[in-house]
């Protein structure tokens, strides 16, 4: 995601400095009343002091059913050889005032394995169009007609950490689109459990799972029939803001035939040159989740 500090910056309204200012007041506590003090000496002597309920401390598990719906929606993705889909994202970026500003990207993906993606991407910011040939990546930016181009891995895998390390170009729905997208998803996780059903995301009916591991906490709704990832939406640990990012995913094709030229484009071949490299750091805490610690083993779902 690419961000425009310019505009995360603007805070011209005075009636937004007035809504905040009504805002924290109406929520900061009221003074504590003095304690009252007993009658007697008697009641303050046979007075008990209050004990406090101890919490229990929340148990971190990993519950079967929502290991299932993960596995389940990962392997859907895994054996499809080829597929299209879009992916509208909302993140939260600091404003002055206080309160985040959300911005939202719209990508439009091909995606063929082993080696072969295309990134379209408008939304609140410069387009942009990313394509890899399985040989190369070519980073385009249509509205000044320049390209990036750089020598690639042979792998989607090996290539999306790559983009990420060298030119800070990173998808949210990268681990989608690797070669084990339930390593990805549920390495290292400490923390999963069912929600519950949804029938108001994505025009179908979803299941609703939370999962965590020490970097992030995320919860997918994944389709009760079809079993793909209709919206995703995390926080990441690293972030002392917690700023959100929401992933919404439609217009889901697997297998499709997509011709050879979609992983090319004749205008960024013909287009002027630029470095390949980072323009600005990416959003506070996110990284693929891919590049986070994992242990060695993935747990599995219950049999």
């Amino acid at each position: 995601m690419r961000i425009d500090a310019r505009l995360a910056s603007r805070a011209t309204v005075p009636i937004a400095v007035l809504l905040v200012a009504g805002m924290v007041a109406a929520q900061s506590p009221s003074p504590p009343a003095a304690p009252a003090r007993p009658a007697t000496k008697q009641a303050a002597a046979g007075a008990k002091p209050a004990t406090k309920a101890s919490e229990p401390a929340l148990k971190m598990v990993l519950e079967p059913r929502a290991m299932e719906l993960i596995k389940a929606a990962s392997d859907r993705l895994a054996a499809a050889k080829s597929m299209s889909f879009t992916a509208v994202v909302s993140y939260e970026y600091p404003s002055k005032l206080g309160p985040p500003i959300a911005y939202t990207t719209r990508y439009d993906v091909a995606m063929q394995r082993p080696d072969k993606l295309r990134v379209l991407m408008p939304g609140d910011g410069p387009a942009s169009e990313f394509y890899y040939d399985g040989r190369t990546i070519t980073a385009y930016a249509p509205v000044e007609n320049l390209a990036a181009v750089v020598d690639a891995p042979p792998s989607l895998d090996a290539m999306l950490k790559m983009a990420f390390q060298k030119a800070a170009i990173y998808f949210p729905f990268s681990d989608a689109l690797v070669t084990d997208p339930y390593a990805a998803f549920a390495g290292g996780a400490i923390l999963a459990f069912y929600v519950g059903p949804s029938a108001v995301v994505g025009g179908t009916k979803t299941d609703m799972v939370v999962w965590a591991n020490p970097d992030v906490f995320v919860q997918m709704w994944i389709g009760a029939d079809d079993r793909l990832p209709r919206r995703m939406r995390a926080t990441f640990a690293a972030d002392p803001l917690a700023l959100r990012h929401e992933m919404e995913l439609s217009d889901w094709k697997l297998d499709p035939v997509l011709p050879p030229d979609t992983f090319a484009s004749a205008r960024a071949r013909g287009a002027g040159r630029m470095a390949f490299a980072s323009p600005a750091p990416p959003p506070r805490g996110a990284r693929p989740i891919t590049m986070g610690k994992s242990p060695q083993s993935v747990p599995g779902p219950s049999k």
